[in-house]
Order: C-alpha cells, then sequence, then structure tokens
C-alpha cells in the first residue's frame, strides 16, 4: 500500500469515508467565472481585478488544454469541504474555517488554495475569503499584488482596526481576499493569540455563507502552521509524489484530530499509464490510487 493510499486510509478510519457529493450537470472551466459589472465605476474600482492569464502564465492555474480536467478534480475536491462547512457541525472547530498546509514547503499549497477557492467562487450559494495566514512568506499577498495593502497582521496588532474593513473584494463573483499584512515580530504569538481567534470568528459572523479559506504556513518547519490548526474546522493537507518524506506526512497527520481531518490531495501524481503525469499541481485525491515512486 503506497504512503498515500496508507495516509487516506488513516483519515478515513478516523472520521468515515466522505461520499463524494452528485456531481453538476453542467462543466464550467476555471476561466469561466461571473465577472462583477456594478453600473457604479467607483464600485468597481474598488474591486481587485483577477488576471486570469497573468496567473496562468505565472504556473498558478493549469494550462487550457488542462482545464477541463483540473476543473472536474477541484470539484470533487470541493464537495465534501464545502457539504461539511455548511453542515453546522462544529464538534471539531468553526467548519467554515478551512486551512490548506502541508507538511514542508514546495509541495504546492499555495497553488491548492488558489485554484480551491476560484472553484469554490463557482458556488452559487458561498461566498470564499481567501485569507493569506503564512504571514512570513506572504505568496498570495504577493501573487495578488497586494503587499501594499493592510492585512491579517495589521489586525491583529491593531486591536481597533476591524479585520473586515481589510478584506478585498475581486471582481470574481464571490471572491474576496485578505492580504498578510505589514512584517512584524513574533507572528507566532499573534497567531497564536486570542484576538487571532477573535478575528476568524467575526469575519464568519459577518457572512453566514462566508468560507474562510486559509493559505497557511507547512506545519513541520513553522509555529505558526500548529496554531492555526487549533483554530481550523477542516484540514486540507497537501502532500507531492515522491517528494515528501513519508514520516513527514505522519507527524504532520498527529498534529490535527479525526474530526478535523478535510481530506489528502495527493500534488504531481503518476495515475494512469495513459495520462502520464499531471502538470505542476495537479492532483489525484480522496482515495484515487497513486503508485509511490
Amino acid at each position: 500500500m503506497s504512503l498515500v493510499e496508507q495516509a487516506i486510509a488513516r483519515l478515513r478510519k478516523q472520521q468515515g469515508a466522505a461520499k463524494i457529493g452528485s456531481s453538476e450537470s453542467t462543466s464550467r472551466s476555471l476561466a469561466r467565472f461571473a465577472v462583477i459589472e456594478p453600473e457604479d465605476p467607483a464600485a468597481l474600482a474598488k474591486r481587485l481585478p483577477v488576471d486570469l492569464n497573468g496567473l496562468r502564465a505565472s504556473g498558478y492555474l493549469p494550462d487550457k488544454e488542462k482545464e477541463r480536467q483540473f476543473t472536474d478534480q477541484y470539484r470533487r475536491i470541493k464537495r465534501p469541504l464545502i457539504d461539511k462547512a455548511l453542515s453546522g457541525d462544529a464538534a471539531a472547530g468553526e467548519p467554515r474555517i478551512i486551512m490548506v498546509a502541508s507538511a514542508v514547503p514546495g509541495d504546492g499549497k499555495t497553488f491548492t488554495s488558489i485554484n480551491l477557492a476560484l472553484s469554490m467562487a463557482l458556488e452559487r450559494d458561498i461566498s470564499v475569503l481567501l485569507v493569506d495566514s503564512d504571514v512570513s512568506k506572504q505568496h498570495i499577498t504577493g501573487i495578488f499584488g497586494l503587499r501594499d495593502k493592510k492585512g491579517l497582521l495589521d489586525a491583529l496588532v491593531d486591536e481597533s482596526l476591524e479585520a473586515e474593513s481589510l478584506v478585498i473584494p475581486t471582481n470574481v463573483r464571490g471572491l474576496s481576499i485578505l492580504p498578510a499584512g505589514k512584517h512584524v515580530e513574533g507572528t507566532a504569538e499573534l497567531i497564536s493569540s486570542n484576538r487571532m481567534r477573535q478575528i476568524a470568528a467575526s469575519l464568519c459572523a459577518r457572512n453566514p455563507r462566508r468560507i474562510l479559506l486559509l493559505d497557511s504556513p507547512p506545519l513541520l518547519i513553522t509555529s505558526e502552521g500548529p496554531a492555526i490548526v487549533k483554530m481550523a474546522g477542516q484540514v486540507v493537507l497537501v502532500v507531492r509524489a515522491g517528494v515528501t518524506p513519508r514520516h513527514a506526512v505522519e507527524a504532520a497527520i498527529e498534529l490535527f484530530e479525526p474530526g478535523q481531518a478535510g481530506g489528502l490531495i495527493l500534488n504531481q501524481v503518476k495515475v494512469g499509464l495513459t495520462e502520464g503525469y499531471y502538470g505542476y499541481g495537479t492532483y489525484g485525491s480522496y482515495g484515487m490510487n497513486a503508485d509511490e515512486p
């Protein structure tokens, strides 16, 4: 049994096999988002334009020829996460707070966060707040050109600052972003603080149909990662096939409770003799068989 199969079996034993929801009757590609076009030009100016072509050119979206395949993969990944998020089951924490993490750097968790957020934004009944909680590296903040904007760290330092006022809406319907904010010392203590829990609760309370998707730091090499685990209702673990050590995957899984297990995503997996390897950031997930290199 491969490393990923063992990890998935363990997650299923802990939480129970999550059945993938029924597929949608129509297939919408990642590029076909509902772009908001308000009549007031001033309102449009306040929205961050998401450059899908730029994201693709930078390697954060799949190539056009693989777009439909990616769309189907992310539909399968997001469905059980959304179903649990809207279930109201808070036994393991707020289920609308979804942490996307990896055991070690380089496994593709930021790629996963962006594509999962865009896929969730296609849903009609929810909104997605993509939070850059990897406050040391700030990948999401840099990718979307928000380094000059206040964000999570600013709200953590200044308790008079309302986090909701720092949320940046985009021109993609249902998608907004909270940048990491200005670098400060002691980020581990800030992320572990009661103030962080208050911010997360307030962001959830603002909209009962909002999902917080946290692009988080690697679990095994930072203090911030395990601190975020404590407030997440669901944890999605990204593993890079043939690269992430077995012991690292096992150690990362030990950091969250059975009820928090949101799924394990295998990145850069060889899924079959005819299909070969997917490109960077593609996934075998939720029980897909994979040969361990």
